[in-house]
């Protein structure tokens, strides 16, 4: 397995920028081929490193609603459950959960509608207070910094370097350290029944 090189970096940051840009134009700024580009993200994309190509939009145009950033402290008994509903919540563009059990989450919701909204979304059972701030301004541009690719074995949770292994079960992709932690998961699912 190797690790990210310049032209995989400088293809993803062209990417940031447009994901709409083609092949065809990123191949000639980075001194490829269109096909290399592509493989080069589907590989990116095989590792997880790309999850999808979406667009930003500026929901001041198009939503009803005011902009907010929403704080909530989590009950210690709360899972990621909250988290996950937020996500899926179509007002909420982006969640964060930090270490010390807190969501922080934005969102464009009905002016004066905004504790009914979340009761809607999550159960506030798990949530011991909540905080809401409304938004004045709001900038969202990532960006691709040079580093390396830092996966981790799925078995043994060790850093894969570039002579770990990599197969596909089930149309998910594992990461392995090497062949004995590859071997030790296939062992152990190799006798599953499939689930379906």
């Amino acid at each position: 397995m190797r690790d990210l090189d310049d032209t995989d970096l400088d293809i993803l940051r062209l990417l940031v920028e447009d994901a709409r840009r083609p092949y065809s134009e990123i191949a000639d700024r980075v001194n490829v081929s269109p096909p290399t580009v592509s493989d080069r993200v589907e590989r990116l994309a095989d590792l997880g490193v790309i999850n999808r190509f979406t667009i930003d939009i500026d929901r001041s145009l198009i939503s009803r609603g005011i902009p907010v950033l929403v704080e909530l402290d989590l009950a210690p008994d709360a899972d990621d459950r909250v988290a996950k509903r937020l996500a899926d919540a179509e007002p909420v563009e982006h969640v964060y959960r930090t270490a010390e059990n807190r969501i922080v989450a934005n969102a464009t919701v009905p002016a004066g509608d905004v504790r009914k909204t979340l009761r809607r979304i999550v159960d506030m059972e798990l949530v011991e207070d909540v905080d809401v701030s409304l938004l004045e301004e709001y900038t969202w541009d990532p960006q691709v910094a040079d580093g390396e690719l830092s996966l981790s074995c799925v078995e043994c949770g060790d850093a894969v370097s570039h002579e770990g292994v990599t197969t596909q079960f089930e149309g998910d992709l594992f990461h392995f350290c090497g062949d004995d932690c590859h071997a030790t998961f296939e062992d152990r699912y190799s006798g599953l029944p499939n689930q379906t």
